[in-house]
């Protein structure tokens, strides 16, 4: 399938390696310093762009958490938006560390994941010089990221911006009673600033 270079570009943006060093010196209070990777995988090649994703303090690089997969794909309602649909691995033990480990990627394949039916953000996208864009993700109207992970019910909020050099993350947990944000962008997103780039070729 022929992507679409604005699909082709969001790709190319969130795939790499990313840190928050500069918001976590600057504001140490709500913001600890992370490491984000977000690797290309070889799954529904057919018709999307997917990645690996998992983080990790960058104090404890060896205990990486968060682990998710996001497909990239052409949005449903129009030619022009574009949407990622969340799945979550079903061991993500086996995939731990995987971030800074690819290899670990090698074997995975579409029956290791679980679909997050409500876990759908849509993209849409403001040219910039040069050819390039920036990228807006929000939630899609009436639909709500909710799951099961580790016998815990999970309620997240999520979000993001991106150009080529930066990701702003607006991910929260959200307390399912209270609807109070608990982890994640409390404060405003997380500002994560690329520092190496990963191919989706």
């Amino acid at each position: 399938m022929n992507f679409s270079p604005q699909l082709i570009a969001l790709g190319e943006y969130l795939a790499g390696e990313f840190d928050n060093r500069e918001q976590a010196i600057e504001e140490p209070v709500w913001y600890v310093h992370l490491r984000m990777w977000q690797r290309p995988v070889n799954l529904f090649t057919e018709d999307s762009i997917t990645l690996f994703a998992e983080q990790a303090s960058v104090i404890n690089l060896d205990k990486p958490y968060r682990q998710r997969i996001m497909r990239l794909r052409q949005g449903s309602n129009s030619d022009t938006s574009l949407e990622v649909q969340y799945y979550i691995p079903q061991d993500p033990d086996a995939l731990r560390g995987a971030g800074n480990n690819p290899a670990l990627l090698n074997t995975l394949s579409a029956k290791q994941l679980d679909l997050l039916p409500g876990c759908v953000l849509t993209v849409t996208h403001e040219a910039l010089a040069g050819d390039r864009y920036k990228f807006t993700a929000t939630p899609q109207p009436e639909t709500r990221c909710s799951f099961t992970y580790l016998g815990n019910s999970i309620y997240v909020s999520l979000g993001f911006e991106t150009t080529a050099a930066e990701f702003h993350s607006y991910d929260k947990g959200i307390d399912p009673e209270t609807g109070k944000a608990t982890w994640g962008a409390i404060m405003g997103p997380y500002r994560y600033t690329k520092r190496n780039q990963y191919s989706i070729r």
